[in-house]
This record gives C-alpha cells, structure tokens and sequence, in this order.
C-alpha cells in the first residue's frame, strides 16, 4: 500500500507547451478564431431550419414494425390529427350537424399530406368517436411522409381548418398537432431566452470581474461556443436527425460552460499575472494548469453526454450531439481562442486591485472550520440532503400528452375537452395485426369470434373488426364502408380501442391482457400507446448499462486527474446525492403538482423517462465539472505541501469564489427556462438550477472538506502499480 507522493507542479506539459506556442504567435490565432466563428455564424443562420421534430418511438421494435406492416398491407396506420366538431345547436346525429361534420371530413381529406381520414359518421357512428352528452363529435387523419414534412404540412393548413360557425365548431388536435405546437413554443422560448441570458451573464460577469474587458472576452467565449456548435449540429443533419430541443440546451450548456471553463483560465492568468509574470508566461502557465483543469472536466462532460448515444432514440441522441459539440467548442475557446486573446490584452484583463495575500478569505476559514468539527457539520448537512432527495422515493414514470403545453393552448383545449367528455379516444386505439386469418368471407366467423373475445378484455371500451364493432361481448354495430379498412385476403387486423381511464392507469396491463386474446405469438400489436410501451421499454432495459458506464468511466477520469481511488469513489457518491436532491424537487414540484399554480404547469402524477434520463446525464457531467474543479486545485496544493487539511483550505479557498460564480451564472442560463411554456423546458431548468446551487453549496462548502478530513491520507492512497501508471499518463502531471 502507497500514498500518492507530493510533487512539485510540472512546467512543461503538453499544455504548457500549447500555452506557450499561442502566447508567442497570439495574432493568427485570432484571426483564425474570428474565421471560425464567422464561417460558423453563416452555418448556423440557417441551422433551426433544419433541425427536425420526433416520435416517441423505438426503432425495431414490435410496434414501429407492426405499424409498417399496417402501412404495407392495409394502407393503414395511427391517425395523428383530429378535428373536435361541436355542434352549436341539437347534436351531433342532426342533419345540418351531420351533414356540416361531412363536409369538414372531405375539406380535411383534400389537404396536402393527409393521407386517411375518417368521422363520427363515415364510421357508421362510432359509439367511441361521439361524445357521451352527444355535442361533439370526431374527425381524425393519417398523415403522410415523415414526422418533420407532417406537422410541416400541418401548420399550413390547421388555422383554416378552425373556425367557429353557425352550425358547427371546429378545433385542431391530436398528437401531431401537441407536439407541433410545443415545438413551436420551444423555438420561442429559445429566441426569448437568447435575449435574456446574454445580457443577464454580462451583467452577472461585470459583477464578478470588475472590469468590462474581461467579462466581454468571457461572454464572447460562450457566444463562440454556441455559434460553433449550432454550425457543426447543421452539418450533422446532412448524415442523421437532429431534434430541434437540441437548440435549446446548445444555448443554455454553451453559454454555461464557455463561460465556466474561460472564468478557469482568467483566473489563473490573473493570478500569475499578480506572481510578477508577463502576459506570455502567464498565458503559458494558465494554460498549462487550469487548461489542464478544463481539459478534465470537458472530458467528463463529454462522457455522461456520449452515453445518451446507447438509446436508438433520434431525440436523446440529438442531445448527446449537442451536449458534446458544446463541450468540444467551450474546451477548444477556453484552451485556443481565450488565451491569444490573453495574451494580446495583457495587462487590461489584470484585476484593478491584485488579490490579498495569505489565506484569511471565507473559504479557508469555512473550510477549517468544517474539518475542525467534521461530524458536527456535515451530519446535518447529510440529514437535510436526503431530506430534499426523499420525494424521488415515490417517483413515477409515465407518458407524455398535451399537458406538457400551457392550459390555454388550442390543441390542449382539445385534449382537456377529449379527456372530459369521451370515454375512449380513437387516435389512442391498439391496431392488432392477425397474420395468417385472412380478411375476407372465408375468415368471418374466426374475426368475429377473436373481436368479441378482446372486447370482453378489462379496460377496453369498443373493438372495430372486418365484421361490424363489439363491446362488452356482444356486437353493437354491423359492418359498414368503413370496414372494408380490415379487409386482406391474406391477413386482417383489430383496432382495439381501450379506455382512457384504464390506458391512463396502466397502459402496459392492458396491451399485455389484449395479447393475451390470442395464442402466444399469433398477434403483433401497434399503435400509439404500444409505441410509446416500447418506447418506455427500451429506455428501462438500457438504464442500467448507462447508468454503469457514466460512473465507471468518470471514475477512470478522476483517478487520472487525482492519482487517488478514494476521491473518485467519494465524487461518486456525493454526484449520487446531487442527483436524489434534483429527482426529489422533480417529484416533488412536477410530480406531484407542488407550486404548479406559481410556475404555469399542469401535474399529471407521473414523469416522462427520456427527460429524466436527458437530466441525469447533464446534471452529473456539470456536477463532475465543479467536482473537477475543486479537487484540482486541492491536489495542486497536496502535491506542492504533502499536507491534506492545509491543501483543503488553500484549495477551496482558490477555487471556492470561481465555483460560487461559475454556478451561479450556469444556474442563471438554465433558469431562463424556468418561464418555458413547454413543461420539459421547465424541468430541465428548473432541475438544472436545483442541483448546481445544491452542488456548490451543501456539497463543495460542506460535506467535500467534511469526507476528506475524515479520510486523512487515506485520501491519497493509490497501490504502487497504479501510481506508476498514473504517472506515466498524459495529462497526469
């Protein structure tokens, strides 16, 4: 057993060489800095335009395949726009009301990309598309092409299709039509957000600076970084789909961590400024440590992104693009841009009135005192963080709707009216293909046989067949024109359609209950809630090998930052806590409807999975961010002096001040979204904003001091074939 030993910094790493190369030669870099970011301005005018839109689906699966088959076979599929027709006077079985809902059926079919539609009474009157009080009544469509050119096509006719006459009523809804909209606002929300974050940071940096030159050289940093990276997400579009949140988090992260990872470096250019050195060997020696700092903690941000790329699903994915060409073009500013910058500036970055000497500041003394009385302050401390985390015990998932939208939205007044006053919803229909029993006379009295045992199945509310429409085990409609839908001479299917009390409560019982209707393997089942099963499915089954490779790797990094393994093992489980406190708010607010009425959302008792697993990867890679900065500068001073407590206090006392204003300004970029008319966009910035005040409060000023005092040299231990590793690395100096 060993103890990593103390040594004296090294002064010619590969970054100190990097460091020194641009401190001599500052002036082409900048030019080709100001190339870059102008070829990427140009890239990304043009990058929202071709940013798409996606399904919750999971490629491959059973569902999606299903839905293919639907298409191939019957020319069929999952209706995913509706009209909401309510009558103005009588009902919706009166002659005018009727003869009105035809006429808006056939002006729907003739619009471009509506590939079926179907009524309340081309169905013969459908007892599931009438509303029980009988004033309103359904008209659905199929839309063609891919998800981006439907809702495309969608926005071009929806707002002619609604109108308010003197027969009839008529609303646009339907998934495409929630999701077009929230999209809509989502791009809103990033147009607001840009003309509140720039200016808030500004300000926010002028503060911590003092001085205007260096907060703009910062802020032009994170502007660099999210022009970069919005041109390099257009060129990814040219070879895959790029969700359009993706812009969304570029804002917020390449704000954010431009920002972070450029305080690093002029703060250490400040201080060997102070030392007595000249704006070159500043340069080179901020480069060389706190480059050293950045390059760790962009790694590790980069990991937890890059794992979102082990679910086949375009929008996680999208935001692992983002998250990483962010990370990427923040580490290349802070390393490359910022430090010719520096050393063209010199003397105008240097702080009006140098730093004070000697070790009296608050996170010295804060941090002495923690490790005076450890279990004094960091019992409590503990004890109030699972208190915050304890909510995200009683976590739910479920799966997304219309009320990730504002109550006052069109289509949301849809859905609230659908879910009021019909029982069942014919765009939520299981589509349940029966290969092999063929559609036609010959398969008749078989159809009809399996159509009334899935209309006995608990929970479904209408089966639609080749052979008329069943509930409760009996037949309540005869065939009609519209069943011919069903017809194949080789294989038929079923639309089962549940109700919206029992796919609300358990959706995957109830798909589960319609296979059992059948033979095991005799039937494939599709359909929105099927899809969004699979969808739920695959996120569940793949958690575990994320949630696994985040951590190991991250361990991987912190050892070769630190030479220790207890450090990274105590990161581990202080990141674990930052991550139950920011569930347990998510549960707590979101969840379980908590300050919905303050914060304009409305509760639906569960979460949506793929925006929690979005979170957690961001979160821990931003809460590893500061944890590499803390633990940085506390192995510099442990590898100067040798002694733990001293180098704790001096490390904190270093890095504290940057790490409070780092979160502070991150925590004001994510807070821009607390105000987003779509409930994702709230979460991710309200969550964000929870565990990275969390994170460089509780955690950084309280229990970091706390667990390495109690841990002595232990801290350090290492075993002699791993030390000997360590230091063989590149970028272990």
């Amino acid at each position: 057993m060993t103890t990593t030993p103390a040594r004296p910094p090294a002064g010619d790493s590969a970054l100190h060489r990097l460091g020194g190369r641009i401190a001599r030669r500052p002036r082409p870099v900048i030019w080709l800095s100001v190339l870059l970011a102008a070829l990427g301005l140009a890239l990304a005018a043009g990058a929202m335009d071709r940013l798409v839109l996606s399904r919750f689906e999971s490629p491959g699966s059973e569902s999606v395949a299903t839905r293919a088959e639907l298409a191939r076979i019957f020319d069929t599929g999952t209706p995913s726009v509706l009209l909401l027709v309510t009558a103005r006077n009588g009902d919706v079985d009166s002659a005018p009301v009727a003869a009105a809902g035809r006429a808006v059926e056939r002006e729907l079919a003739g619009q471009r990309g509506v590939a079926e539609t179907a009524s309340y009474w081309s169905r013969g009157k459908s007892p599931v598309m009438r509303s029980e009080n009988g004033g309103r009544a359904l008209v659905i469509a199929r839309m063609s092409g891919t998800v981006t050119e439907a809702r495309a096509r969608l926005a071009a006719f929806a707002p002619d299709l609604a109108r308010d006459g003197a027969v009839v009523k008529v609303e646009v809804g339907g998934a495409d039509e929630v999701f077009r909209q929230a999209a809509e606002q989502a791009r809103t929300d990033f147009l607001r957000a840009e003309l509140i974050v720039f200016p808030l940071v500004l300000l926010l940096l002028a503060v911590i600076y003092r001085r205007l030159s260096a907060a703009l050289l910062t802020l032009g940093m994170g502007l660099f970084s999210v022009v970069t990276t919005l041109a390099l997400l257009r060129l990814l579009t040219s070879v895959t789909d790029v969700s359009t949140f993706a812009a969304n988090l570029t804002l917020v992260m390449g704000i954010g961590l431009g920002v972070d990872y450029s305080l690093f470096v002029i703060s250490r250019f400040r201080e060997e400024l102070d030392t007595g050195h000249d704006a070159a060997e500043a340069t080179r020696r901020a480069v060389g440590r706190a480059g050293r700092t950045v390059a760790f903690s962009g790694l590790t941000v980069v990991v937890s992104l890059a794992c979102l790329l082990l679910f086949p699903f375009p929008f996680l994915r999208s935001f692992a693009y983002s998250g990483i060409a962010v990370v990427l073009t923040s580490v290349f500013a802070a390393l490359v841009v910022l430090p010719a910058a520096l050393a063209r500036l010199g003397d105008r970055v240097r702080r009006r009135t140098p730093a004070p000497a000697g070790r009296s500041g608050w996170w010295h003394t804060n941090a002495l005192r923690m490790m005076r009385r450890p279990l004094a302050y960091g019992i409590p401390a503990l004890a109030v963080l699972l208190a915050l985390a304890a909510p995200a015990l009683g976590i739910s998932f479920g799966t997304p709707d219309d009320r990730v939208l504002p109550a006052s939205t069109s289509s949301r007044l849809v859905q609230d009216r659908i879910r009021a006053e019909f029982a069942a919803e014919e765009t939520d229909a299981l589509q349940v293909l029966r290969p092999g029993l063929p559609g036609d006379a010959s398969g008749r009295d078989r159809i009809e046989a399996a159509a009334l045992r899935l209309s006995d199945v608990p929970g479904i509310r209408q089966v639609d067949a080749l052979t008329g429409s069943y509930a409760d085990g009996h037949r309540v409609l005869g065939p009609t024109p519209s069943s011919n839908r069903f017809a194949s001479g080789h294989d038929t299917w079923f639309s089962v359609i549940a109700t919206q009390k029992a796919l609300g409560a358990d959706p995957d019982r109830v798909i589960a209950d319609v296979r059992g209707a059948f033979g095991p393997g005799e039937v494939r089942v599709g359909g929105y809630p099927a899809e969004l099963a699979d969808f739920r499915s695959v996120l569940v089954d793949r958690l575990p090998l994320v949630l696994a490779l985040v951590l190991l790797v991250t361990f991987v990094i912190l050892f070769l930052m630190t030479g220790s393994l207890l450090l990274p093992a105590k990161a581990m489980v202080l990141n674990a806590l930052s991550m139950a406190v920011m569930f347990g708010a998510l549960v707590w607010i979101f969840q379980e409807g908590h300050l919905s009425g303050l914060l304009g959302f409305t509760a639906t008792g569960s979460l949506e999975p793929s925006i929690r697993i979005l979170m957690f990867c961001t979160a821990f890679g931003l809460s590893m961010d500061y944890e590499v900065f803390m633990l940085s500068r506390i192995k510099e001073e442990y590898d100067r002096t040798g002694d733990t407590v001293a180098s704790v206090a001096a490390g904190l006392e270093r890095g504290g001040p940057l790490i409070t204003s780092a979160a502070v300004i991150l925590a004001a970029s994510f807070a821009t979204y607390a105000s987003s008319g779509v409930v994702y966009l709230k979460m991710l910035g309200l969550g964000m904003v929870v565990v990275i005040l969390v994170d460089a409060t509780l955690i950084r000023a309280i229990l970091v001091p706390v667990l390495i005092r109690l841990a002595g040299r232990a801290n350090w231990w290492t075993p002699t074939p791993l030390t000997r590793l360590h230091h063989r690395l590149p970028l272990t100096d």
